[in-house]
């Protein structure tokens, strides 16, 4: 017997349902019904007991749960399901509740907004699913989705989901678990198991969702699942273009998203994504690259998910994982709290910045192939490739039905992303930094977008050099990316969007012009030598304009 300071050793039936006779278990299983049928297996003329062994670890349950189940009728059964109980398991928070209830989802969604004081959707109502979102004082939301049973019952509907530990469900009223593929012990193997054998065939996008699962948690995919996948790739171009975006994006959000990239490269899922990045793959590159295109991109996506991390509100300096990072958090580290807010601005409320910057660092170097020239000596070239990826990036954009903004977004990142590094090279050859006038072109023509468009320069730069990358051109991107940061974050008003001193009228007026295109382009030379320093005054101003306009042809 365990002393009185000692722990109780957990039951091996927690988390299970067990059948009993006489008060000895005879039979377990993840629900009820199996608990019931092992027992009737041994004991058919008996009746036994069927009860829950609760979980040996605490499930520390949101207290938005509390609200709900006070809201729910008290006639209805309602079941949390799939990933919240995985996470649950796990002792992680989440924003994301899934609940599934034996029909009048939707009505039931209506109630739970109702007595919240939350926004309700009905979501789809053909199958009887509404969506209720939370936001709390802080902004964040929760979102909240009541659904029926794909199935007759409970069981069956865990049984048609996608992954063994997504296929738990937790009764909102007793806080009892119903676990009928024994998915709590995959979780804590760290296996990732599909749940039946048509469960990539009935819905292939659950083949992305497996790969980042994996990145995520850290799960083993096993064999037999990993054989289903491949052969369920082919029916991916049959999802649609918004659950392939949403699970792309899921991708690019977290973590490692160029191992997760790779491996969707290897399934054979790549391709039906983003079809453009096939031909990257074996296009050599001239020294002083290292890689090949698709190998460098991938490497890219690697170098920008560490530099973010560096660059994180939260980073522990202590951590630096090499004499690189050290460097660029003592020169642009100070910027860390301008970065995180950066990147919490959002474009799509459904979509992250980062996401989308991941995308545009995948598709940075995308026109390589078609751009490959050998110059007058021979040099392996690929000029204007910047300007062919912009357009190709946008086109998947547009296939992705992301919004206009986040194209526009996605097109400027990669169409200036070669800036700053033909500004790092400037200055580790002459040595000559960029000037005021390259500082102010660079952020009219990139605007917000500029802060990414540096931090993917230097992802790329390390992508470029790798291991060989000399300490003087990394201090010398630094050094580069430092100043564009300083000019944005501290002189802006100065040097990038200086107070305007005339407006269109005041052009018209005073030199007798009429509208059209060239008064945008006084105003624009105007707002340019502000920011050089060259015009301070109304007066100043108009003088420039006469200035300009001597030079038009007649």
């Amino acid at each position: 017997m365990p002393s009185n300071g000692e722990a109780k050793p957990p039951s091996p039936y927690a988390g299970h349902w067990v059948a009993r006779l006489h008060g000895q278990v005879i039979a377990q299983g993840g629900t009820p019904e199996q608990a019931r049928r092992a027992a009737q297996s041994s004991r058919f003329k008996e009746s036994p007991e069927i009860v829950f062994m609760p979980t040996s670890i605490p499930l520390n349950f949101p207290p938005l749960l509390d609200s709900v189940r006070a809201a729910l009728p008290d006639h209805k059964t309602v079941y949390l399901v799939g990933g919240a109980v995985r996470d649950l398991l796990l002792g992680r928070a989440t924003h994301d509740l899934d609940f599934a209830l034996s029909g009048e989802a939707v009505k039931t969604a209506r109630r739970v907004a109702d007595t919240l004081k939350a926004d309700f959707y009905p979501l789809d109502p053909e199958r009887d699913t509404g969506r209720v979102i939370v936001t709390a004082e802080d902004g964040k939301r929760t979102v909240m989705d009541f659904a029926s049973f794909r199935g007759p019952d409970l069981e069956a509907d865990l049984l048609g989901r996608d992954f063994t530990l997504n296929a738990m469900a937790v009764d909102v009223g007793t806080l009892a678990l119903y676990d009928p593929l024994g998915g709590a012990l995959d979780l804590r193997e760290k296996r990732l198991r599909q749940c039946s054998p048509s469960a990539f065939t009935d819905d292939s996008v659950r083949i992305l969702r497996a790969v980042r699962l994996a990145a995520a948690f850290g799960f083993h995919i096993l064999p037999e699942t990993r054989q289903a996948m491949k052969e369920a790739a082919k029916f991916l171009p049959n999802v649609s273009a918004e659950r392939l975006r949403d699970e792309l994006f899921r991708i690019l959000e977290g973590p490692q998203p160029a191992t997760s990239l790779r491996a969707l490269d290897m399934l054979g899922a790549l391709a039906p994504v983003l079809p453009e990045l096939a031909s990257l793959n074996g296009v050599a590159q001239p020294l002083p690259h290292v890689r090949d295109v698709w190998t460098h991109t991938l490497s890219t996506l690697t170098y920008l998910e560490m530099i973010l991390a560096a660059l994180a509100p939260d980073y522990n300096p202590d951590t630096a994982s090499d004499l690189f990072n050290s460097l660029m958090v003592m020169r642009i580290g100070r910027y860390r709290q301008q970065i995180g807010e950066h990147f919490n601005t959002l474009l799509n409320v459904n979509r992250s910045l980062r996401g989308l910057l991941f995308l545009a660092a995948l598709y940075h170097d995308v026109a390589k192939p078609l751009t490959k020239a050998a110059d007058e000596d021979g040099r392996l070239r690929f000029w204007g490739h910047d300007l062919e990826s912009a357009d190709i990036a946008a086109a998947r954009g547009r296939a992705l039905q992301l919004s206009s903004d986040e194209i526009d977004r996605l097109k400027i990142i990669v169409r200036n992303h070669m800036r700053i590094l033909n500004h790092t090279n400037r200055l580790a050859k002459e040595p000559k930094s960029p000037s005021r006038r390259a500082i102010y072109r660079f952020f009219r023509d990139t605007g917000e977008a500029g802060v990414e468009v540096c931090l993917l320069a230097l992802a790329d730069l390390r992508a470029t050099y790798e291991h060989t990358l000399p300490q003087n051109m990394w201090a010398a991107g630094l050094d580069v990316v430092r100043l564009f940061m300083d000019n944005w974050w501290e002189k802006r008003a100065d040097s990038i969007t200086p107070p305007p001193l005339l407006n269109g009228n005041d052009l018209m007026h005073e030199l007798d012009l009429q509208p059209g295109p060239l008064i945008g382009e006084l105003l624009e030379a105007i707002r340019e030598a502000q920011a050089m320093g060259e015009v301070s005054t109304r007066e100043q101003a108009f003088a420039l304009a006469r200035a300009h306009l001597s030079k038009e042809p007649p």
